[in-house]
């Protein structure tokens, strides 16, 4: 049952990110959202520039629509990985810390995208398809940079939480060998 709802949980977990993710991208380029996001995601047709009363709306559907199913694989390789603990609550509180590192690295992993589009690849150019009647090519650019840094990172981040979740099996097992040795 651990498994199931560590499964279930993580898609939502990963959909947030999203939201949040996007939320920021969309304050440092709205023009990313705009101009290609919102009709890569079908939420507008082909035209000029996506113009919504509310955008904060659509760029949190496309935030959850764009990361929900990385938490599917995350879910399952930590949950999987998850079932080395020793019962069910170590494991869940175990693999949900993992999940939190994957977040955290993946964010980071993000940052790091950002500051090399807008110091490096705005700068030098990029081959990827950019509008023309783009006004901020410069912030357009990072934020792209971000969103290709935070699918790595979300790979990334999945090596660390199943480091993070294997040192916590150890550390488990030998703070109970060291309690039985001082109980002796």
């Amino acid at each position: 049952m651990t498994l199931i709802l560590i499964i279930g949980l993580a898609p939502i977990i990963g959909g947030l990110y999203g939201i949040l993710h996007d939320q920021l991208t969309y304050t440092i380029s709205p023009e990313y959202y705009t101009k290609f996001k919102f009709y890569q995601f079908g939420l507008m047709d082909l035209g000029n520039e996506a113009i919504f009363p509310n955008p904060r709306i659509e760029v949190s559907a496309v935030g959850f629509m764009a990361t929900w199913w990385m938490g599917l694989p995350i879910g399952l390789i930590l949950g999987l990985v998850g079932l080395v603990h020793k019962d069910n609550k170590q494991m869940f509180r175990a693999t949900l810390k993992a999940i939190i590192v994957t977040v955290i690295v993946a964010f980071t992993t993000g940052l790091i995208g950002l500051a090399y589009g807008k110091l490096y690849l705005a700068n030098t150019g990029v081959d990827w398809w950019l509008p023309d009647n783009l006004i901020d090519t410069s912030n357009f650019v990072a934020v792209g940079s971000m969103h290709n840094f935070s699918y790595l990172g979300g790979l990334t981040g999945l090596i660390a939480g199943t480091i993070y979740s294997v040192r916590q099996k150890r550390k488990y097992e030998a703070t109970n060998i060291d309690d039985k040795n001082g109980s002796l």
